[in-house]
């Protein structure tokens, strides 16, 4: 086989020839790619040598004997780790380190991860330490072709203070996405063409000018909306300070999604920032904002979650969504920080494009306190060194600044700049509420009771902390009128059960809601009432967002209330704990911004250093002279949230039933699956079990589905044992 011949990929095409990509042009093309990925962040050399070395093993006549054997066309021939597939990532790896020497250990990882996964320095037979020890792998590859100019001097060396884990991470992502597209091209030429053409930033600017006139046109004249025209102006008006860290503190209901959207636009494009990334804490809502946007941008809207409904998804969509190359990428907290901590190469595909982006964090008072310090030094990082902007959106400012005390150290943020002129103003402008604390903070209000108050009052809302409370309570309320909210309904149950609250609300008529914590973001209800069973000082402050929050009354009323037995243990109780150190001091009011402060200081302080790095994450990434890194023992332990106990249900609600009867019909493919996400519920596998035992679930192989009809209410969602699912909080 003459050095002309050597293969990457083969494939037929529609007349059955066979179209050969070679091997040279493949490197040349990744290379090319990879290198104005990296030239974004000042590391274009880096990522353009590993691109030319990435394929290196491939001249071993034992990959190309592969290939030949297939004697099919093969999407996937080229992927190693398969039966029968060949090691072609190894010898690259290892010509970087001889010719380099340690540098050369940074484009190892990448090139020895670029099908697998970064792996880690030591991890057995498949540690780097070990894969640089096989020679013989390089020396088959230059034998048998591989040409020893495919490797050429040592890149330049990177700025000072930079995080050589997260700079790996985010080479492996141009590395990754320019492998991808360039296979992509040659492989399925049509998918490729139906990638990109959005629009710029600067044509979207107009779309949401339009937008934000016909709703100031059609809005009542009231003193909340002439806030919202405020804070909506003051965004506009501070778009034009340089890159950096910002705040956004307004109060539900303050018109703070608009505002912040306008502000990441028009900042975006000042300092010719690529794209905006709206990040939203819980799935339950992310519909909701991704709907709004799109009802003003059109496609240019792209969302990337678990939970999205494939009717609604174009083409476009799934393939932007892989490597988020659109202009406004709307997330979950899990996808952006999990994606940042990844180390697969799916996962890692899209970190390149966020690189010189605006980052809205909307809820920041969510991040989880324990991993709040890996969150932090990455979101330190991006600012610094990669022309992120982000931006701390949230009525309830956490308290993120450096501190330090005799158990622990957090660097925290520096630098944050905030955007309203006056949020403790604003704060007093915009109370819609009165918050009524109980009398004794060790008396429970027992269900019957709280029942009771509730079916006294035509519209009024309950925020419970668990699955189990907001059963025992709703089947306690008189029928009409009455719903429940809660993650035992499947996601297209909640959405239909929100649109028939807004209804209700909007005439007038008879409606009692009892729900978890997950209708305090982002769901727009209106009561004049509501109770909240004591949480963190934030949660608080969140269900009064969903009261009084047009305005329309003088105050409306929120009443805390201790609900029966104890909160379960984790973070719940210790928000509990942080609430009650600041509310037994009776403040005149309880959600003025300084209790805040308090609150979020008592709540991540008192888990000392350990409790801020669940796992030690930073530990497992810090930096060493040597480069040896545990990037997949990181991103193991780097879970916002813990589901390996969990298992999906796809239950019969709506369509469900019908996509159940598909599954038994032909068996799981992923695009059935993605149909399914809509009418799925997370339950416990411990009460999966007795459920699958007694017949009420089915396995169709490996996916769970609902069995009875007894075990799904149109009104409450799936029932498992009255025991099962009491930790869980929403």
């Amino acid at each position: 086989m003459s050095k002309t011949e050597w293969l990457a990929h083969v494939r037929q095409d529609e007349q059955g020839a066979w179209v050969r990509h070679e091997l040279m042009d493949h490197l040349n093309g990744v290379a090319r790619l990879a290198g104005q990925f990296g030239d974004r962040f000042g590391s274009g050399p880096w990522a353009e040598l590993a691109g030319r070395v990435h394929d290196l093993g491939k001249f071993r006549e034992a990959f190309q004997t592969m290939i030949a054997a297939k004697s099919g066309y093969d999407p996937e021939a080229h992927i190693e780790g398969l039966p029968g597939r060949v090691d072609h990532s190894t010898a690259g790896a290892i010509l970087a380190v001889d010719r380099l020497g340690p540098p050369g250990r940074i484009i190892a990882y990448l090139v020895a991860g670029h099908h697998a996964g970064l792996p880690d320095w030591k991890g057995g037979l498949s540690g780097l330490d070990q894969r640089l020890s096989q020679k013989n792998l390089l020396e088959e590859a230059l034998n048998d072709g591989g040409s020893a100019g495919l490797c050429p001097a040592k890149p330049p060396p990177v700025s000072p203070g930079l995080d050589y884990a997260l700079w790996i991470r985010l080479l492996f992502s141009c590395l990754v996405d320019a492998d991808f597209l360039d296979t992509e091209a040659f492989m399925n030429p049509d998918q490729a063409a139906a990638r990109g053409g959005y629009p710029a930033l600067e044509e979207m600017r107009p779309l949401l000018q339009a937008h934000l006139e016909r709703l100031t046109a059609g809005a009542p004249k009231s003193e909340v909306n002439r806030i919202r025209k405020e804070v909506l102006d003051q965004c506009l008006a501070r778009a034009g300070d340089p890159p950096g860290l910002f705040s956004l503190t307004v109060p539900t209901g303050g018109g703070k999604t608009l505002s912040s959207l306008a502000f990441a636009l028009e900042h975006a494009i000042r300092y010719n920032l690529d794209r905006i990334i709206y990040v939203i804490p819980y799935t339950s809502i992310i519909e909701q904002t991704a709907d709004v946007f799109r009802g003003i941008f059109g496609p240019a809207v792209i969302e990337h979650h678990s939970s999205l409904e494939p009717d609604q998804e174009t083409r476009r969509n799934r393939l932007a969504a892989e490597n988020w190359d659109g202009p406004l990428i709307v997330t979950t907290a899990v996808q952006f920080f999990e994606s940042l901590f990844a180390y697969k190469s799916g996962r890692c595909r899209k970190l390149h494009n966020i690189v010189g982006s605006v980052v809205i964090l909307d809820e920041a008072q969510l991040l989880p306190p324990d991993l709040l310090s890996p969150i932090l030094h990455v979101l330190d990082q991006l600012r610094t060194h990669f022309r992120v902007s982000p931006v701390l959106c949230t009525a309830t400012q956490p308290a993120l600044d450096g501190r330090e005390g005799f158990d622990f150290k957090l660097k925290g943020l520096q630098g944050r700049r905030e955007i309203m002129d006056s949020p403790d103003s604003l704060h007093e402008r915009l109370k819609r509420t009165r918050v009524e604390l109980p009398e004794d903070f060790k008396e429970p209000l027992e269900w019957p009771e709280l029942a009771q108050q509730m079916n006294q009052s035509d519209q009024v809302l309950a925020v419970v902390n668990t699955r189990r409370q907001a059963r025992e309570l709703f089947e306690l309320l008189e029928p009409e009128g009455a719903f429940h909210l809660s993650a035992q309904m499947c996601g297209q149950h909640r959405s239909d059960t929100i649109e028939r609250i807004k209804a209700r609300l909007q005439a007038g008529q008879t409606c009692r809601v009892v729900s978890t914590q997950l209708i305090e973001c982002g769901v727009d209800l209106d009561f004049p009432l509501a109770f909240r069973a004591l949480a963190g000082l934030d949660s608080i402050a969140q269900a009064a967002g969903r009261c009084n929050r047009e305005g329309r009354l003088e105050r409306g009323l929120v009443r805390v209330f201790v609900p029966p037995g104890t909160p379960p243990p984790g973070h719940l109780s210790q928000a509990v704990s942080a609430a009650l150190g600041v509310l037994e001091d009776r403040p005149q009011d309880p959600l003025a911004p300084d209790n805040f402060r308090r609150f979020f200081e008592r709540l991540y302080w008192s888990k000392g250093r350990e409790g801020l790095d669940r796992g030690g994450v930073m530990a497992l990434l810090a930096p060493s002279g040597k480069a040896e890194f545990s990037f997949r023992k990181a991103a193991v332990k780097f879970r916002m949230i813990d589901n390996k106990d969990q298992c999906s249900v796809v239950v019969t609600y709506g369509r469900g039933e019908g996509l159940i009867e598909e599954l038994r019909g032909h068996g799981p493919s992923r695009d059935l699956f993605r149909r399914c996400q809509r009418y799925v519920v997370n339950i416990p596998e411990y009460a999966a079990k007795p459920m699958k035992d007694r017949g009420d679930l089915e396995d169709i192989q490996g996916v769970l589905v609902q069995n009875s009809s007894l075990i799904y209410d149109d009104q409450t969602g799936l029932r498992t044992d009255p025991e099962e699912g009491n930790a869980i909080q929403v």
